[in-house]
């Protein structure tokens, strides 16, 4: 239909017009149509066609040349200007090597972006693989399966749909089946029931899922046709959709006359466009009015021209412009899932196995799709599978909470859904939904980040090994269930945040990527570049495009199908250096830009996170990097990788060694300090946390477990209660506005995480969480003090305090063992020594004034001793300069305990 309208078009040049006959190119910009001769002259008329058979007035003709306004360049911000050192620039960091490295980054950088622009026409077309690759639905009662092997020789897909045949559904040989990038393409057809005629249209569509219920009214596909020729085409516009040859026959009489010459050689000269423009327009003179379009061209005597001005009547072109394609009634003759269910049987059910069967140099080989969205890994000895998802209407979960705001300041809850429960087994989604989620609300936390979601094989690696990219793990649940956690999530005002492994992938071959068809070196490095140095793992080749495809296109999978709002990007150092990170570093900037350094995935990580934030602004990035790399939370246009927070990995590393290897009394005050205020060229965008799931896995100890876990004594529970304490306030309250902490260890959960394992005879017992010790006193207290420390950050906003968000360190005292510092009208003071107290202990302060105790540590609904009185709870300051400030608190200082005061009137003097 829409065709027909463009032949109308067409038809309205008249055939004497100076357009018909001059060797231009012609493109549109603005309201004006640009003409340019192929072979690189200019045109040298500037003439006027119509179309309408009325006679329209003429505008005045400049005898000017015309002349293009030039457009002005717009202004770029600063801070949108690319500049590759920018970041050095701005920290003052001089080195010319990591200078000369960033500028070849950025060049190596564009090249990459033009290369990929090639084949994908923009960046939503680069990360959304997943629309075409994997198994899909398609609306003309087929099922579409695509996927990426290039070193195959043959694909199909076998499964229980098909008997595990490897000839039924086969890719078809040419182009249509593979290309010459290595994509295979099948097609299942759906089968048609005994007794059902096929459709009587050939391009008939069906909606299976998203509106469902239309189209099964009953109309039949001629009265949509119809009601479309009665609505939608004006009298007159469909004259050459009935009569397709008139057009053709018109435009040859007019050209030739009714006798015209049937071969080239018969053919006469053919008058120049100006003289038979001239003629048409006196013939035409005296037509009628017509509904065709009124378009004229301005001519002039000939002077040479780039540029033709169409001028037409407005209120046709204002009309032109509101009229819509009539795709509403191609759409309307969509029949209804009842429809295509009485129709058809499908070509392959929800909930059938099936894999991937090629034909290789190996010789055949069966593969888990790379593309898979649900995935039974191997389970009591028997072999990997997909699973065909595509749940009814019904069971589909609709969305119905939208995402929450982007907050100033994160308080990250960290889980794992299979430990979740009490019970010594694997917990599910709708299990951690129910339970935890309500719990994470009410601890005052304002995001959980989940890792071990992702498809992975072996439960005891805690989800890090990945197999499946696009898949949630099926040990938890389905897809389903899933989007029921992030929504309840989102209902409840938590982000979702995601720990997502893309610096190395397992490596299994049937159920992971490890030679997926056939070769070595499909998604990875071949030889010793491609396996990780001490874990076995596989390496991603980021130089390939293909791979390049697949990673971002599953970041973004991960946002719009199951709408998570971050990424907690695992082990970087893996992934930027040939060591992958396993080498001594002495701060030495050269050292992030030597021969070990992997420019490629350096490439990939600039680039997810320019992706990322450009098709969702409000996304979060997290880096874990333990080497700190330079600019890991600059702008991409700064030379930076374009993280917004960066894990402070070291914080928690000097906590362990403390509490492991260090006498309490010998804790060097000052190395805490500079450890936990972390990077001084980005602490503002610093990530802290005490101790996250890697203090309890993998062999180690929670801090609850080494501070109290085997105390006999009061004495002993004391200690440990008040450092646990401690420990946590000074690391929440010190670094930037993001703080993490792993599930139970807010009320101490006093025993390691261990997933079960031949070492362990696969048991469960330390594969879980027990909620229950919430009803306990002691672990009731230390929720207690917990929850009101979040409400230090949601009441006081003291994570966004402080110059730049940073707290100002201003008293550090290695022989009494005492810290404080400042966030705005906030003063931190804690004491580190196991025996020392002090009655009028001296701080300096920025503003005069009354101070009040609004947390303190030792309150025996914490766990304490109560050893401050509460008329001791408010102090004033004295005007003595102390810590560089013209006035000071004199505060009484317990040992082992920790005050936050608060500003609550301001004395002018």
């Amino acid at each position: 239909m829409i065709s027909l309208t463009h032949s109308l078009q067409i038809s309205s040049f008249p055939i004497k017009s100076p357009i018909s006959n001059t060797n231009c190119a012609a493109h549109r910009s603005g309201g004006r149509v640009f003409l340019r001769r192929t072979n690189g002259n200019k045109c040298r008329y500037k003439g006027k066609c119509f179309a309408a058979e009325q006679p329209q007035p003429q505008p005045e003709v400049s005898q000017q040349k015309s002349k293009r306004p030039r457009k002005k360049t717009p202004e770029i911000d600063k801070k949108d200007a690319v500049d590759p050192v920018g970041f050095l620039t701005k920290h003052e960091i001089n080195n010319k090597a990591f200078n000369h490295f960033l500028r070849e980054r950025y060049k190596a950088l564009k090249d990459l972006k033009e290369e990929l622009s090639n084949r994908h026409y923009e960046v939503q077309d680069l990360a959304s693989g997943y629309e075409i690759l994997g198994m899909h639905r398609n609306v003309q009662h087929r099922v579409d399966f695509m996927d990426w092997a290039p070193g195959a020789r043959y694909c199909a897909l076998v499964g229980d749909f098909n008997r595990w045949s490897p000839t039924e559904n086969s890719a078809r040989e040419g182009n249509l089946g593979h290309d010459d990038y290595g994509y295979w393409f099948i097609i299942l057809e759906d089968k048609l029931r005994e007794g059902e005629e096929p459709d009587q249209v050939y391009f008939q569509q069906y909606n299976y899922v998203d509106e469902y219920d239309k189209g099964d009214s009953g109309v039949t596909v001629e009265e949509i046709f119809k009601k479309a020729n009665d609505e939608y085409w004006e009298p007159g516009e469909d004259r050459f959709t009935k009569s397709p040859y008139e057009l053709a026959s018109k435009l040859y009489e007019q050209i030739f006359g009714p006798n015209g010459p049937q071969t080239e050689e018969e053919m006469e000269e053919i008058l120049d466009p100006q003289t038979r423009y001239n003629e048409w327009r006196e013939k035409h003179k005296d037509d009628p009015p017509s509904n065709l379009p009124p378009c004229d061209v301005i001519i002039d005597d000939g002077t040479e021209h780039e540029e033709f001005d169409v001028v037409t009547d407005p209120a046709w072109k204002a009309k032109f412009k509101a009229k819509k394609a009539p795709i509403a009634y191609w759409l309307e003759t969509r029949k209804g899932r009842k429809a295509w269910l009485e129709k058809y049987l499908p070509g392959i059910p929800h909930g059938s196995k099936y894999r991937v069967y090629f034909n290789t140099p190996m010789g055949p080989l069966e593969r888990v799709p790379a593309w898979a969205t649900y995935v039974i890994p191997e389970a009591d000895g028997n072999q990997s599978f997909a699973v065909h998802w595509e749940p009814t209407p019904e069971i589909t979960h609709k969305w119905r909470h939208k995402h929450p705001p982007k907050p100033k300041s994160l308080r990250i809850y960290e889980c794992h859904v299979g430990i979740s429960g009490m019970d010594s087994r694997v917990a599910t989604f709708n299990e951690f939904t129910d339970n935890v989620l309500a719990h994470v609300k009410k601890a005052g936390y304002n995001a959980i980040q989940l890792f071990g979601i992702v498809e992975h094989k072996d439960y005891f690696t805690a989800g890090y090994r990945v197999t499946n990219f696009f898949a949630v793990s099926s040990r938890f649940g389905t897809p389903e269930d899933f989007k029921r956690l992030v929504d309840e999530a989102h209902g409840l005002g938590l982000l979702v945040f995601l720990d997502i492994v893309h610096s190395y992938a397992a490596p299994d071959e049937m159920v992971g990527l490890s030679s997926f068809d056939g070769s070595n070196d499909c998604y990875f490095h071949s030889g010793k570049r491609g396996q990780h140095k001490f874990w076995g793992t596989r390496m991603f080749k980021y130089e390939d495009h293909e791979v390049l495809h697949f990673l971002l296109s599953n970041l973004n999978w991960w946002i719009t199908e199951y709408q998570v709002d971050g990424f907690y990007f695992h082990s970087l150092p893996s992934m930027m250096y040939t060591h992958n990170g396993f080498a001594t570093f002495t701060g030495d900037v050269e050292e992030y830009c030597n021969q070990y350094v992997d420019k490629d995935a350096l490439l990939y990580l600039i680039f997810a996170n320019e992706m990322l934030h450009f098709l969702h602004p409000n996304i979060i990035t997290i880096a874990e990097d333990a080497t700190l790399y330079p600019g890991l939370c600059e702008p991409t246009s700064q030379g930076g990788l374009g993280f917004d927070y960066y894990a402070n990995i070291s914080a928690s590393e000097l906590w362990l060694s403390f509490l492991e290897n260090v006498p309490e009394h010998e804790w060097s005050m000052s190395k805490l300090v500079s450890t936990l205020v972390g990077n001084k060229y980005s602490a503002d965008k610093m990530l802290l946390y005490a101790e996250n799931h890697n203090q309890s896995i993998s062999g180690g100890r929670s801090f609850a477990e080494i501070l109290f876990g085997s105390a006999k004594t009061d004495e002993a529970l004391l200690r440990g209660r008040s450092l646990h304490k401690m420990i946590r306030l000074v690391t929440f309250t010190i670094g930037g506005p993001a703080y993490l902490n792993f599930m139970g260890n807010e009320f101490g959960h006093p025993k390691k995480v261990e997933f079960p394992m031949s070492s362990n005879k696969f048991s469960y017992s330390l594969a879980n969480r027990k909620w229950d010790l919430l009803e306990d006193s002691f672990h009731k207290k230390l929720f207690a003090f917990d929850n009101d420390m979040m409400k230090l950050d949601i009441d006081g906003k003291i994570m966004q305090r402080g110059s730049g968000g940073i707290p100002n360190v201003h008293h550090v005292k290695d022989t009494e063992m005492v810290i404080s510092y400042l966030r705005g009208p906030f003063v931190f003071v804690f004491n580190f020594h196991p025996t020392k107290s002090y009655e009028r202990y001296s701080l300096g302060v920025e503003e005069a004034g009354e101070y009040q105790i609004v947390l303190n540590t030792d309150e025996e609904i914490y766990g304490g001793q109560a050893l401050i009185s509460q008329d001791q709870y408010t102090q004033r300051t004295i005007s003595r300069r102390t810590d560089g400030m013209r006035v000071c608190l004199e505060v009484p200082l317990p040992s082992r305990t920790a005050q936050v005061y608060k500003l609550t009137r301001i004395r002018r003097a």
